[in-house]
């Protein structure tokens, strides 16, 4: 049986960034990184739209998300100079009918109370500054001046990987299918091969499988796959200033933003639209009847779109609140949470990563206080809502 001080089941950026910031922060036991997914293809990070942003109604998102542009702006100090994800700094453009105005601005003073670096734009200035949306029906639109934009989500944790991998963390291809427990802690894991890993910590970022890991050891975590679709949009007839667009949020919850020459749009179904099937299979017809109608109404260009590509991906959903559970179990204290982000991985996964790295390491949060993430308010059934959920 092979023995490790610390096994991490995700490899994804939550996971890598984890193992990653242990060995940046001082651990040097044996570490070992889980992942049955070794093509890096099927995660929720390599299927991610790769979004940065600080528009969150939730301080704690705030300040992770910072952690995550910080690090984003210095890439190159963390990783060498050859580290590039291609961060277009382009901002989110959050657009509020009269109805949703007083949220947005409750939103807008929480962020600037936080640090972010964004402004509320109404009326002509709206308008002028983004002359291809149709602002009527629009009361105010939060947009993000710096700090916010869109990098390559594959690229992205790669780096944390190879850094960890450089840095002695050893790679396991394998599926957890089972954990072994004795009273409160946590001993090892068990893998599909039949092989046998002892632990003397677990950490779950395991993604969309976070709630069944848990439930292998005894705990009921409420975080599990969602189905989101992501389409590749050709519009000829875009304009200089619609491909530096920001990604931008319609009234209704479609967004859309550039990709090179093309675009990206895709809109998170109601509770009762989810899809009931988890495949990789992607459904036109919502692109069709949900975000075409929608799109052309507030962006005239995209009128004339086709669609010349499309993928489908799986947040790990948190169904009671849709913020992230991040921290130790209560009673079995080496069992760590590090998931349920419900699409806003990739942006936090760095500050997650690095948290998870000072508790283990420390025993206490030391950059970002994420108390209130801890797995109690789970347990509780006392959710801590986000409301700026996209």
């Amino acid at each position: 049986m092979k023995t490790y001080d610390v096994v991490i089941v995700g490899g994804g950026v939550v996971g890598s960034a984890s193992a990653h910031y242990l060995r940046k922060n001082g651990h040097t036991g044996a570490i070992a990184l889980i992942e049955k997914d070794t093509s890096w293809a099927f995660g929720c990070t390599a299927r991610s739209a790769g979004g940065l942003r600080q528009q969150f109604s939730t301080p704690e998102n705030i300040h992770l998300s910072k952690f995550g542009v910080t690090l984003v702006k210095n890439l190159k100090q963390e990783f060498g100079p050859d580290a590039d994800i291609g961060f277009r700094e382009q901002g989110y453009l959050i657009c509020s009918t009269p109805g949703g105005l007083p949220i947005l601005e409750e939103n807008h003073a929480v962020q600037t109370a936080n640090g972010a670096d964004n402004v509320l734009l109404r009326g002509d200035a709206l308008a002028q500054r983004f002359p291809w949306l149709v602002t009527e029906g629009i009361a105010a639109a939060c947009f993000g001046l710096s700090g916010e934009g869109w990098v390559d989500p594959y690229m992205f944790a790669a780096l944390f990987r190879k850094s960890a991998i450089a840095r002695g963390v050893e790679l396991i291809q394998g599926e957890v299918t089972g954990v072994t427990r004795e009273d409160h802690r946590i001993t090892g894991v068990r893998l599909a091969s039949g092989e046998a890993v002892s632990c003397g910590a677990l950490v779950n970022a395991a993604g969309t499988g976070a709630g069944k890991l848990a439930g292998l050891a005894g705990i009921d975590l409420p975080v599990g796959p969602r189905k989101r679709y992501v389409y590749v949009l050709d519009c000829p007839a875009a304009t200089d200033a619609l491909r530096k667009a920001p990604l931008t949020v319609i009234p209704g919850g479609v967004y859309f933003r550039p990709e090179g020459r093309n675009f990206i749009a895709g809109l998170s179904p109601e509770e009762h639209q989810e899809p009931d099937t988890f495949d990789w299979e992607v459904d036109y017809n919502w692109f069709e009847e949900m975000i075409w109608p929608a799109l052309a109404g507030r962006v005239p260009l995209f009128e004339a779109v086709k669609v010349i590509g499309a993928w489908a991906g799986h947040y790990d959903y948190n169904a009671l609140d849709q913020n992230a559970v991040i921290g130790p179990h209560p009673e079995i204290r080496n069992f760590f949470f590090a998931n349920g982000f419900s699409g806003h991985g990739l942006q936090q996964g760095p500050a997650a990563g690095n948290a998870i790295s000072e508790l283990i390491i420390d025993g206490r949060y030391k950059t970002i206080d994420l108390a209130r993430f801890g797995f109690e308010r789970i347990r509780g059934n006392q959710p801590l809502f986000e409301r700026n959920v996209i």
